[in-house]
């Protein structure tokens, strides 16, 4: 009986890990989403100082997301079975995780080169930047980046690194996931067809343009008929004809 007792609570754990992990991928992909539309901004007329300290804000909690995720993946799939039901589940989501360590790296890179090549160490480097009509934008995107809660409560990976070793660490991460654990990519299959949701949110586009077509065309109808249905109203025949 606490054998069966012990093994209900693992599975409840599991579960509940998995379930951890599925969030927190959720948010890492909103993040690092902020953090490129944000980078979007450097080197323009919307560039600032606050813009640069969003940016550290937001790679700081990118950071302590993708050091979390990546210790719990890792026991996950280092402890599960073959077998084991879940097992798809998590090998997707650490190709997931993967995806993403790699778009957030390349991000990393671009801005370090920017910071480069704009400084906004004293006043006269905004002569350097370029016009490019944009307005806004980067506190928005901040903003929407703060709210994302973790999925955990302990603060994983509170010590963040510069840029250049946080470029540093997403290699060691990539490279020590690849060697711990023997996934290949083409083996993990999608849970849904490419561009669902763009091929979804097409054909609603397409439902609302053809609704109002038809509820054009009836009220053009109804007021024909509201016009020429008169017996007196002979100069509205004339018109209607002509229309």
């Amino acid at each position: 009986m606490n054998r069966w007792r012990r093994s209900v609570g693992e599975i409840q754990a599991r579960r509940r890990q998995v379930s951890e992990c599925e969030q927190a991928q959720a948010a890492l992909g909103k993040v690092i989403a902020c953090f490129q539309q944000m980078t979007t901004c450097m080197g323009s007329n919307t560039d600032s100082s606050s813009l640069r300290e969003e940016l550290e804000e937001t790679r700081t909690l990118a950071h302590r997301i993708c050091t979390g995720l990546h210790r719990r993946l890792l026991a996950l799939l280092v402890e599960t079975e073959q077998g084991q039901e879940d097992r798809e589940q998590v090998e997707r989501l650490w190709v997931l995780f993967l995806c993403c360590l790699e778009s957030f790296q390349q991000d990393l890179r671009r801005v370090s080169t920017l910071e480069e090549i704009f400084p906004l160490t004293q006043r006269k480097d905004r002569q350097a930047l370029v016009n490019t009509g944009a307005v806004g934008g980067g506190p928005e995107v901040a903003a929407r980046a703060a709210i994302v809660k973790m999925p955990w409560v302990t603060g994983d990976g509170e010590q963040r690194p510069d840029m250049r070793g946080h470029v540093l660490e997403i290699d060691g991460l990539i490279q020590e996931m690849l060697q711990r654990v023997n996934i290949p990519l083409w083996s993990v299959e999608p849970m849904q067809k490419a561009w669902a949701e763009a091929c979804k949110d097409g054909q609603d586009e397409e439902d609302t343009l053809e609704a109002m077509m038809e509820v054009e065309v009836v009220s053009q109808a109804n007021r024909a008929f509201g016009c020429c249905s008169h017996s007196n109203c002979r100069l509205g025949c004339i018109f209607c004809l002509l229309n």
